[in-house]
């Protein structure tokens, strides 16, 4: 028979024992609950120790445990995703251990959360004729192609016209990003730039922003909406934890922050 650990969540600083419900992953029903040492607990549920399976289902299920603790916990540090301790007396053990630097984190992060905006360029067309009217090196390859009958010399400039317009796209996908931080910078703690996905999409980036400062944040983001709707849309997801300003490795026992 598969030996059961405990599969851990995330961290929370609380002396009682709680429990969070039939809500664990693996699709078995695994109760969540915590597992505690001096005022520091770790919320977990069980596990099969030695199996356990990548994919968007357990992905899903490991941050949707994170948002329920988030509901009634100011501070959560969430622990790497698809981390098994074997024993209760193996995360007793880490927290007595590591006591000093959980509790640090901890306060460090009190009432901080994590939201992130994804922006997209509505029209590509509008995208492409601006940089052909802000790069004069371009319109010259441009010309070049159009007036050459040699096929292998032809080719060689549109893939060089091709690179162009890609750093081009990749030059104004940044100042575009930063235009939008910008607005931003005196509402939150800290932000991080994500790879984006596909032409259209110029912006991906968390922020970390202080509980009780959501109204300013969505008031910004609704008077940028405004003032770009005809060129950008903007999507926003949160409050999430706080994955992309701490990476917490606990087995085996090192530290990324």
């Amino acid at each position: 028979m598969q030996k059961d650990g405990k599969y851990v969540y995330c961290i929370i600083a609380t002396s009682y024992e709680c429990n969070f419900g039939p809500i664990g992953i693996g699709g078995r029903g695994d109760l969540v609950n915590s597992i505690g040492f001096d005022g520091l607990s770790m919320v977990v549920s069980d596990h099969p120790l030695n199996h356990f399976v990548l994919n968007p289902e357990n992905i899903l299920a490991h941050q949707k445990v994170i948002e329920a603790v988030m509901s009634l916990f100011n501070s959560v540090i969430p622990v790497r995703f698809g981390t098994v301790a074997a024993t209760p007396d193996e995360i007793r053990n880490l927290l007595d251990r590591r006591y000093s630097e959980l509790s640090e984190l901890l306060e460090r992060f009190e009432n901080k959360v994590e939201y992130n905006i994804k922006g997209s360029w509505r029209n590509m067309g509008v995208v492409y004729k601006e940089i052909d009217k802000e790069n004069k090196e371009l319109k010259k390859l441009r010309s070049k192609i159009e007036n050459l009958n040699d096929e292998k010399k032809r080719n060689i400039l549109i893939e060089e016209a091709g690179h162009f317009i890609e750093e081009a796209v990749q030059k104004k996908k940044e100042i575009e990003t930063e235009e939008i931080i910008t607005a931003f910078r005196k509402t939150v703690v800290a932000y991080k730039n994500n790879r984006t996905t596909g032409e259209a999409m110029f912006m991906n980036t968390a922020f970390l922003i202080n509980k009780g400062r959501e109204v300013e944040f969505d008031n910004i983001l609704t008077a940028l909406g405004e003032r770009f709707k005809d060129r950008s849309d903007y999507y926003c997801t949160g409050p999430l934890p706080i994955f992309n300003f701490i990476d917490l490795r606990i087995l085996p026992e090192k530290w990324e922050l």
